[in-house]
């Protein structure tokens, strides 16, 4: 099967590098106009929307900060002057020992609340007031399989940040999709990035790799071709649903 995705506008939030890179990249070979949204890592950003071209931008925000995600939305609708597909796959994982000093706690844990959740609701709330008034339109909202079975303790406030996106998604596609408006999310497990680094460093791979089903951790592309589907409108049926794509993590 051939997905065409040509005139589709997407915004795809941490498209610098890891998951929400290999996305953009599928899509905007599938034929989309992509905007890579980036926080520090402009360079590689801006460096994937040349090598893409079709429109493809780069745009910088701090997801951290409410002005900014507002801003952001802004600027890839001005440039673009439509979106289709919102795709919210920045995160951020801050490692919490229970014994981290309250005040340290709490600013990890709101910092990572902000990112993860926040800024996926606000960005969310955005989309679906101009995808009411557009004729609808597509979210994909990239959560963890921690939502569901829960994350070591040093990780606690990342699983609970994913479960909300979860159930916000869920809210979405029950709540406007005679709107047009569809709702999905991807559940993968440890998948090769920098995000994930950081724990192999401290736990070691073969850790990250005992509980799977299959014997190799996931690849960022491994989760690619279904966020291109979904953005195709080819799954819309699908709304609400949760795509596990973490090797088996639940079945093993």
């Amino acid at each position: 099967m051939h997905i065409d995705l040509t005139g589709t506008n997407i915004l795809i939030t941490g498209a610098s590098r890891g998951i929400g890179r290999a996305m953009a990249r599928a899509m905007g070979e599938a034929g989309a106009r992509v905007g890579l949204h980036g926080h520090r890592n402009m360079e590689s950003a801006q460096s994937l929307a040349n090598e893409l071209g079709n429109g493809a931008r780069a745009f910088q925000a701090d997801l951290a900060d409410v002005d900014a995600t507002e801003c952001l939305f802004d600027e890839v609708f001005h440039a673009f002057g439509r979106i289709h597909v919102l795709v919210n796959n920045a995160g951020i994982a801050l490692q919490m020992p229970l014994d981290t000093p309250t005040q340290a706690w709490h600013e990890a844990w709101q910092k990572t609340m902000a990112v993860n959740l926040r800024a996926v609701e606000q960005l969310c709330r955005r989309a679906i007031g101009h995808f009411r008034r557009n004729a609808g339109g597509r979210i994909i909202n990239v959560a963890s399989r921690a939502a569901f079975r829960g994350d070591e303790p040093d990780y606690m406030a990342y699983a609970a940040s994913k479960g909300g996106v979860v159930a916000l998604a869920r809210s979405i596609a029950r709540g406007y999709g005679k709107d047009g408006i569809c709702a999905f999310v991807l559940a993968p497990g440890y998948v090769r990035t920098d995000m994930a680094q950081d724990f192999i460093d401290v736990y070691g791979e073969a850790h990250a790799v005992s509980d799977l089903a299959l014997d190799h951790l996931t690849e960022p592309a491994d989760l690619a071709p279904i966020a291109v589907l979904l953005a195709s409108g080819l799954a819309d049926h699908a709304t609400g649903c949760t795509i596990d794509l973490n090797a088996g993590s639940y079945v093993h």
